[in-house]
């Protein structure tokens, strides 16, 4: 990490290291290459795998975490190799994002195991961007699997839902 000394001497920036691994972990986790967050005047980007340009803000910061990614994609890959095989038809995800199985906090799912689906029907959102994209049925039939967990982040093409 930087001195949060500037040249002056002075106190500058004090830095949340945890905040840094927090924002590296959710990189590994969606699979983005970059993070920024901002919070009155201090901002953060949290990048992996480029080159940090030149920050007009002072308060700019650029990590790049070298081993977050790699447990994360190693833990991942199993649940990945074994998801087509059991789930060949399952909706899939079209994005990287996060997956809401509600359309806001606390209101019920728009579908539980079990529940009849027509052609069209919205099974979940998945949040890219801040961006809320409703991903809808395929097929008419029966929701059989759910196979992500609310609030849960999702990779493209990753299996949703399971409908029979």
């Amino acid at each position: 990490m930087a001195d949060t000394k500037g040249k002056s001497g002075s106190a500058g920036m004090k830095i949340d290291s945890a905040l840094v691994r927090e924002l590296a972990d959710m990189l590994a986790e969606t699979g983005l290459t970059e993070i920024e967050v901002e919070d009155g005047d201090r901002k953060i980007r949290v990048s992996r795998g480029a080159v940090a340009a030149a920050a007009p803000a002072p308060a700019m910061i650029a990590a790049a975490p070298a081993a977050a990614p790699a447990p994360a994609a190693a833990s991942a890959a199993p649940a990945a190799d074994a998801a087509p095989a059991s789930h060949a038809d399952a909706v899939k995800s079209p994005m990287v994002g996060t997956a809401y199985l509600s359309g806001e906090p606390g209101s019920p799912p728009f579908v539980s195991v079990g529940d009849t689906v027509k052609e069209g029907d919205t099974l979940l959102i998945v949040e890219a961007m801040k961006v809320m994209n409703p991903i809808t049925a395929p097929k008419a039939g029966k929701v059989t699997e759910i196979l992500v967990e609310n609030a849960g982040p999702v990779e493209f093409d990753q299996p949703l839902v399971v409908i029979s």
